[in-house]
């Protein structure tokens, strides 16, 4: 075969009607509708970022890295909303047109080719696979502190278990040499192996798991109540917080200028993250053309108000200029709550937070864990993966087997995985796939103008130009401006892993296709 035809191949786009063909026959039982979908967008988005992300972009890092917004915080909310619906408008064009399983997947396969569709399958997966675990790892931190309030009621083995039961090993020796505890003390070895096991987050992983193969529709009555406890908790506070807020607190508005803006917008855009997800589940709405655009836009809308909402209360109740105190930095709805009330309420309110933020992390986690089975069962049915992955379970109609798979491999990474390089990876890879996701839309509306759409980006070009340009400067001045060694590991692992892909896909997935291309040129003759 000659280079061309190699490069023919690696170009080959899908036809966007065999790609809903093909949906059409895939068996995945459709269930939602439309406030299905805004709950498990609104539950995707709203997770440990409105919690704790809010005190470092009102007040600034600890290490004094990154100024803060300030009051601005309000207008950062604003930008980083701006710079998602650029994309979000972008995925509900596609959404509309394509409605498959797949998301940034489909689309880049009916647009930029097979290749550029394997890779952005790839780098998906990257985006949450590692978040799945990384914020079942938080769960379990979380957990943690919850359950120590419960030190007189509770067994000592629950309320204070030992650090090599709720810890991976790199984290649980950080820890104890911070303590200056040597760990081999502590940690106990098995053939001469540390043992360290984060036993929440593996127990939260199993629960997800078993909740997602019994079904898409009983998931998102497990995520409707988990949004509601997490939206009843932000309404208390803000409720509450309003009648404790200082005018005074709100000046100088903007301490640091238009710096502390973006930084603060640049920061809060991770709290937005997650809307993406709703196009993996394009095969299981009721009327996808219709529901996916409203169910991507007004989650990212009902989030926008809810999160200025907070940003103006909280810099109104507890004044972010200047020095603050580093608890505000790490949860800083509940210190501002505890710094404003008296008496025994006070004491409540951490424990009233920590239920929100444990509700909001458990819907984060069962959107994660349902984008990353849908993407890889579709790149299954595309011939990428094994077509055992396509197998779904004979009650419940879900992938059943790559929803286990995505669970092993999320044990093992929550034992494993450096958190901190996790959480940037993951920011890549979301950077990567929006700035496709726009660059697709441009080109489908030049080689398929007369295609139907039932949802169109306004003002196109602009809009997903806008998008390109506001995804790609972020993560370049995250690539430009990375310290400390987490933050440099993860930029080289993101290129490690794209050389991973590209060695796979020349190894695996080109010739796979080649071979299904042959036994569908066989079957019809």
């Amino acid at each position: 075969m000659s280079l061309t035809d190699i490069i023919s191949n690696m170009l080959k786009r899908k036809n966007p009607d065999d790609a809903v063909e093909s949906a059409s026959k895939g068996g995945l039982e459709k269930t939602l509708g439309v406030w299905d979908l805004i709950i498990l967008g609104v539950g995707a988005i709203i997770g440990s970022g409105i919690f704790a992300v809010v005190g470092i972009a009102a007040a600034g890092s600890a290490d004094g890295t990154s100024p803060g917004a300030g009051p601005a915080l309000v207008l950062s909310m604003i930008i980083a909303a701006i710079a998602c619906v650029f994309s979000a408008l972008c995925f509900s064009e596609f959404a509309s047109m394509i409605p498959v399983a797949g998301g940034a997947y489909s689309y880049t396969f009916a647009t930029l080719g097979e290749f550029a569709a394997w890779l952005v399958g790839w780098i998906l997966m990257l985006e949450y696979v590692i978040a799945f675990i990384a914020v079942s790892c938080a769960w379990a931190n979380y957990v943690i502190q919850f359950l120590k309030g419960f030190g007189h009621v509770l067994p000592a083995i629950i309320t204070n278990p030992p650090i090599w039961l709720v810890s991976d090993f790199r984290s649980a020796v950080h820890t104890l040499s911070a303590q200056g505890i040597d760990y081999h003390s502590v940690i106990p070895y098995v053939c001469g192996i540390p043992f360290c096991i984060n036993f929440p987050a593996i127990l939260i992983i199993l629960f997800i798991t078993l909740t997602l193969i019994k079904g898409t529709k009983d998931s998102t009555k497990m995520a409707a109540f988990m949004v509601a406890l997490k939206l009843g908790i932000i309404a208390l506070f803000v409720i509450t917080g309003f009648f404790f807020v200082e005018p005074a607190n709100w000046t100088p508005f903007a301490l640091n200028g238009f710096s502390g803006v973006f930084m603060g917008a640049f920061i809060i855009f991770f709290a937005y993250i997650g809307f993406d997800a709703l196009a993996t589940t394009a095969e299981e709405c009721k009327n996808p053309q219709r529901d996916l655009p409203i169910g991507i836009i007004g989650s990212l809308v009902v989030t926008t108000i809810v999160y200025t909402l907070v940003a103006l209360v909280l810099t109104g109740m507890y004044r972010t200029q200047g020095n603050v105190d580093q608890a505000f930095l790490g949860a800083p709805l509940a210190f501002a709550m505890e710094n404003a009330l008296n008496g025994w309420i006070a004491k409540a309110v951490p424990g009233f937070m920590s239920v929100g933020i444990i509700a909001g992390l458990t819907s984060v986690l069962l959107v994660m864990q349902m984008a990353a089975t849908r993407i890889l069962y579709v790149m299954s049915r595309d011939h990428f993966l094994p077509e055992a992955f396509q197998k779904l379970h004979p009650k419940f109609n879900t992938p059943h087997v790559l929803t286990w798979v995505v669970c092993i491999v999320s044990i093992f990474g929550a034992l494993t995985l450096n958190l901190d390089a996790a959480a940037a990876l993951c920011n890549f890879g979301t950077f990567t796939s929006f700035i496709i996701v726009c660059l697709a839309i441009l080109i489908l509306r030049k080689i398929d103008p007369d295609r139907p759409r039932p949802f169109k980006v306004p003002f196109c070009p602009w809009f997903p130009l806008a998008g390109i340009l506001c995804c790609g400067g972020l993560m370049a001045f995250m690539m430009v401006t990375a310290k400390g060694d987490s933050a440099i590991l993860s930029t080289q692992l993101f290129f490690a892993w794209i050389l991973m892909g590209i060695l796979i896909y020349a190894t695996y997935g080109y010739r796979k296709n080649r071979l299904a291309e042959k036994k569908e040129i066989a079957k019809n003759e």
